[in-house]
């Protein structure tokens, strides 16, 4: 990375609970493509003065994470398709003082679904009504995926993604299963707002063994208790690293207008969860 200097490009991003991936994929592919670019995680106190620095600094670009996805909406000038399709942001890129809410979740997730080749006939449990799951109940549904099933205690946001989309809603998973089951929730994440999630499996082990296919977005750890329960379980799998990684690339490219080659993105990824 180059010396810190006035020409410096400053990149961050915002969440309740920063990690240092972002931090270390980022920083890693700038100094890797020889970028002036330095980049930054912060957990903000006030989002709209965190999001009224962005403009003022100026900062380029803001990565966006809980509880704040839908929160900064109001706070930007402009929401490409990405976030405007499923009101939900994760990515703020400033323009000379012009905020653009993108959202490089949903184009993960697509791509996820794509490169995996999950059948788009297969019923579908998606665990969580949030952000991320907006991203992931669009994906699914512009992929074509039609039986799915929303699974969230709060029976208003629930109801509101599954309606949103076509789908069903249910307030537990429950003797529940499918083909393909997706966490979106914080469960199995390492320094969750709770606490004392990180042990707890989100879906059992009667829901794995009826799967085909196990997703969980969770990033941190990369071998979430659900994703570990699937592997021994001999499922396919799509861990939430790969998810990061993807969302993470479009990122880049949206900040510096460069697109690191495969290898690059891998190493950086790699890089990340050292």
């Amino acid at each position: 990375m180059p010396i810190l200097n006035k020409d410096m490009t400053l990149c961050i991003s915002l969440a309740a609970r920063p990690s240092n991936i972002g931090t270390r994929f980022h920083n890693y592919l700038y100094e890797q493509l020889g970028l002036n670019f330095v980049y930054k995680a912060f957990a903000p106190t006030d989002i709209v003065a965190a999001v009224a620095g962005i403009r003022g600094l100026p900062i380029r670009g803001a990565a966006v994470s809980m509880p704040y996805k839908e929160d900064v909406i109001a706070l930007v000038d402009r929401m490409d398709p990405s976030a405007a399709a499923i009101s939900s942001v994760n990515t703020i890129v400033n323009d000379d003082g012009v905020l653009t809410a993108y959202n490089t979740d949903y184009l993960a997730i697509a791509r996820l679904l794509r490169d995996h080749a999950v059948q788009a006939d297969y019923s579908v449990l998606l665990r969580g009504s949030g952000g991320m799951a907006k991203a992931v109940a669009a994906a699914l549904r512009d992929a074509g995926f039609s039986a799915v099933s929303i699974v969230a205690r709060n029976e208003r946001t629930g109801r509101a993604l599954a309606d949103l989309y076509g789908f069903g809603w249910q307030p537990e998973v429950g003797s529940a299963t499918a083909d393909l089951i997706i966490n979106v929730t914080p469960l199995g994440m390492r320094g969750s707002l709770a606490g004392n999630e990180e042990n707890v499996q989100s879906f059992d082990d009667a829901a794995v063994s009826a799967a085909r296919v196990v997703f969980d977005v969770v990033a941190l750890p990369s071998e979430t208790p659900l994703i570990c329960a699937a592997r021994s379980a001999g499922k396919r799998v799509i861990a939430g690293a790969e998810v990061i990684a993807i969302q993470a690339e479009e990122q880049f490219v949206l900040y510096t207008g460069v697109r690191p080659s495969p290898e690059q993105v891998r190493a950086a990824a790699e890089f990340s969860r050292a």
